[in-house]
């Protein structure tokens, strides 16, 4: 398994220069490192000096990068999805669609970007995965794809199987899959695709909120506008589970009351790449591993004292809207909501009170 490092910033300040930096400052270091770009527009193969393709290519010792092709990624999965439809159905329905005709739909792109990093991560072949995004909006969306989704299997599965429909077709859904399927599956078939997938998600979102699987850095200059997006980003990183380790500033120093902004996060100020070359750069880039365990985390459970700490800095609690609905809390701080299943022991009990205490939202249950 890899860490994966991903930048989180406004546009225009300097977040692909700094994951090629990252990237190479890694690899330099010894590191196994794939450097995987969305951009999908000629910059970035302008900053490396070099042609991108949608397949790992060497650009140097230990290091290696591929531009994401959203098209690609869909023909591969579509291709993937008719294999595993003629393997078990008799008669294949998708056999005539073909996916080099396939349009692109909104949300596609980045629930294939993240079928793409699970897959590197699971190869083996990497120790790190830089991720340079479109923007921080859709990677943050992209990083939270694994907990929504996993929302939407669990709570639609559950109200499918507990509604008249779902209580009528159970008895049938198996012996009308023997006779339909090639494969005679048994048991209860809507609990085993559902909970292979709620596997995979149950996953994929463990490791986001793992630092030391996944971790990004707030990319900022001293402008005011791009100041107050980085800190909007690192509260809405939270709401996705998604841990920053540190704040990377180009173009000049943080003013005393900005570095406050950022408290407890580290700051790093960022040598010019254009005029100092890329040395400098990424000499000045910062060791991820210290900051894993020193990074605040997004969510801390604590079973004893009945409570739910979830890191949400830049809000307070006019912005914050919470939501029970039996084993869950609905988070909801900005343009984010997350849906947080509470540990067996709190599930069932309800909130006594929130506060703020030191960026933290404190939930209380009786």
């Amino acid at each position: 398994m890899a860490q994966i490092l991903t930048f989180l910033g406004k546009g225009g300040c300097g977040s692909t220069t700094l994951a090629i930096a990252t990237a190479k400052q890694l690899a330099q270091a010894g590191q196994r490192v794939l450097l995987v770009i969305r951009d999908i527009s000629p910059g970035p193969a302008v900053l490396l000096n070099q042609g991108l393709t949608p397949e790992p290519a060497p650009l140097g010792t230990n290091l290696w990068a591929l531009q994401v092709h959203t098209t690609h990624l869909l023909e591969k999965s579509w291709d993937d999805l008719k294999a595993l439809e003629t393997e078990y159905l008799r008669t294949p329905l998708l056999k005539a669609v073909y996916g080099q005709e396939l349009g692109i739909m909104p949300g596609m792109d980045s629930a294939l970007a993240l079928n793409l990093l699970r897959e590197y991560d699971a190869s083996g072949q990497y120790d790190v995965i830089v991720y340079d995004g479109t923007s921080a909006i859709d990677t943050l969306r992209m990083f939270g794809l694994p907990e929504i989704l996993d929302w939407y299997v669990r709570r639609f599965r559950g109200v499918f199987q507990q509604s008249d429909l779902g209580r009528v077709l159970s008895p049938f859904i198996q012996p009308v899959s023997a006779a339909v399927l090639a494969v005679d599956w048994s048991g209860d078939l809507l609990d085993q695709p559902t909970g292979e997938v709620r596997s995979l998600l149950e996953q994929g979102r463990d490791a986001v909120s793992n630092p030391a699987r996944v971790m990004a850095f707030l990319v900022t200059t001293p402008a005011a506008d791009a100041v107050a997006s980085a800190r909007y980003f690192w509260g809405s990183a939270q709401q996705v589970g998604l841990t920053v380790g540190g704040v990377l500033v180009n173009h000049g120093e943080l003013a005393s009351d900005q570095i406050e902004a950022f408290v407890p996060l580290p700051h790093f100020p960022m040598p010019s790449q254009q005029t100092q070359g890329w040395e400098a750069l990424m000499a000045a880039i910062p060791d991820p591993q210290p900051l894993v365990s020193s990074a605040p985390h997004a969510t801390v459970v604590d079973v004893a004292a009945k409570t739910v700490k979830l890191f949400l800095p830049s809000f307070d609690k006019s912005q914050v809207k919470l939501t029970q609905y039996g084993p869950e809390v609905t988070v909801e701080a900005g343009d984010q909501r997350r849906n947080l299943l509470l540990p067996p022991a709190l599930q069932g009990r309800a909130i006594a009170g929130a506060k703020f205490q030191e960026q933290y939202l404190v939930i209380s249950f009786n």
